[in-house]
């Protein structure tokens, strides 16, 4: 149950729901610990599908969650960057291209609309940019969000390798220094 509940999230990834992301809010509706109303980013009609597969009445999205917007992407005013890669850092998609000290740049059919990365860009360089075209069908929006849900997971994965590979380093340099240690 919590696959297909998952599946029927946008995969922003945006936390509004309360959440880590739409994976643990899924759990949650499964466990019987979160409504199906908490995901601005769903809208009533991610609330109806919910309702659809769970059996229950839908509802209003709850206001203390936000409100739905329409698709936004993040756009990053690029004169004003000063590559300080706190955007790079939050995005859950790596949708944001940029080094340290160098300009980034949003690759914008990446972008889940998460708006996370707007917080902690310290020079306000970040917009959000409503996407024109709305009017998407249903095969399309799960597409969309199936797509996300592969970059967000590669992400994790390459974070969790990155995490093993630099507790080795450590493991290492702390085994050169005993070693040192001990001559």
């Amino acid at each position: 149950m919590i696959e297909k509940i998952n599946a029927l999230l946008p995969q922003t990834q945006c936390g509004q729901c309360g959440f880590n992301g739409c994976r643990p809010y899924a759990e949650a509706i499964a466990a019987g610990l979160a409504d199906i109303n908490q995901c601005p980013p769903s809208g009533d009609e991610g609330i109806a599908e919910l309702a659809l597969l769970l059996g229950v009445e839908a509802k209003p999205l709850n206001p203390q969650f936000g409100e739905h917007k329409p698709k936004s992407v993040a756009f990053i005013i690029e004169q004003d960057c000063i590559g300080c890669v706190k955007c790079l850092v939050v995005c859950p998609v790596d949708a944001i291209l940029g080094a340290a000290k160098w300009m980034h740049t949003v690759i914008a059919a990446e972008c889940t609309g998460c708006e996370l990365c707007i917080a902690p860009c310290p020079v306000d360089c970040i917009v959000m940019r409503v996407l024109p075209n709305q009017d998407i069908s249903k095969v399309e929006k799960l597409a969309h969000a199936q797509h996300a849900k592969q970059r967000y997971d590669a992400r994790c994965t390459r974070q969790t390798q990155e995490a093993m590979e630099k507790a080795e380093r450590v493991k290492k340099q702390k085994a050169a220094l005993l070693k040192m240690k001990s001559v």
